[in-house]
């Protein structure tokens, strides 16, 4: 693995990272009126362009960064639609 590649991974860890407050929030209040589920839809849809880029092209911290901001984006998507309903 190259420095350009353990650079890359440290920049998944902390850009992934970023989602879990809102999951911690929304999980623990349930309240989801400030999130825009369009939103959430778009970024996934766009998440998962870049992890079929980063596939073709064998690039590691892409495939890792985008396969976990998938989860996490749809996870927040999933308690918006869940949550919105109570």
């Amino acid at each position: 693995m190259s420095e350009l590649d353990i650079l890359g991974l440290i920049a998944t860890g902390f850009s992934t990272s970023s989602f879990m407050p809102q999951i911690w929030r929304t999980w623990k209040t349930r309240d989801v009126s400030g999130i825009s589920l369009s939103t959430y839809v778009i970024l996934t849809i766009a998440l998962a362009l870049w992890l079929l880029y980063g596939i073709l092209k064998g690039d590691v911290p892409l495939i890792v960064a985008n396969t976990i901001m998938i989860v996490f984006s749809s996870v927040i998507a999933a308690m918006k639609i869940v949550f919105e309903k109570r």
